[in-house]
């Protein structure tokens, strides 16, 4: 009989559960753009419809190497996110808010 997970999670160690959380967490944060979407439960042509793209156009977006950063924000931020660019340089971490948008 298939236990729920609830269930092992209970029987875990702190330990074991905080390494568990650090897995995940690792995972979360090299997730593909197309994980991410159907991470947040949204379907190729929600996300186009909601980007204003046709489905073939946002399935091309997935999986380009490539972007430009204004089209990653709208991604994300149409996923219900928002788009932090850091950079990580041998003097410390830089937050560039160069392309942040603007509010009035």
């Amino acid at each position: 009989m298939a236990k729920q997970f609830s269930e092992l999670e209970a029987k875990m160690s702190p330990e074991r559960l905080a390494r568990s959380e650090q897995m995940a967490q690792e995972m979360m944060a090299e997730m593909l753009l197309s994980e991410l979407r159907k991470h947040t439960g949204m379907t190729q042509q929600q996300l186009a419809e909601s980007l204003g793209v046709k489905q073939p156009s946002l399935s091309q977006l997935e999986s380009q190497a490539d972007m430009q950063v204004s089209t990653l924000q709208r991604l994300i931020e149409a996923l219900g996110g928002s788009l932090e660019l850091i950079a990580h340089l041998p003097a410390g971490d830089v937050r560039i808010t160069q392309f942040e948008r603007k509010t009035a």
